[in-house]
C-alpha cells in the first residue's frame, strides 16, 4: 500500500503526482508535450532539490501563486 498526492493536475494530460512507496518517493510529470516521465528518489530532501531545480522562479514570472502553491505541495508530502 502506497499514498499517492496531487501536487497539480490541469487536465488529463497536464498533471503531476508523487507516491510514497515505504522510504522511495515516485514522482509522475505528465504532459501534452512530452508524454509521462517518472523521476524515483529515495529521500525527500532529493526530491526537494528535484522540485527547486525544475520549477524555477523564473519560468513563472507574473505567475509566483502557482509557483508557491506547487512548492507547498512538495513540502506537505
Amino acid at each position: 500500500m502506497f499514498k499517492k498526492y496531487e501536487i497539480y493536475k490541469k487536465d488529463k494530460y497536464n498533471m503531476l503526482t508523487v507516491e510514497v512507496q515505504g522510504k522511495t518517493l515516485i514522482v509522475r510529470e505528465i504532459s501534452d508535450q512530452w508524454g509521462e516521465e517518472c523521476h524515483t528518489f529515495v529521500s525527500r530532501p532529493e526530491m526537494m532539490h528535484w522540485a527547486q531545480n525544475r520549477f524555477r522562479e523564473a519560468d513563472y514570472a507574473g505567475n509566483e501563486e502557482e509557483l508557491q502553491s506547487i512548492m507547498e505541495a512538495f513540502r506537505s508530502i
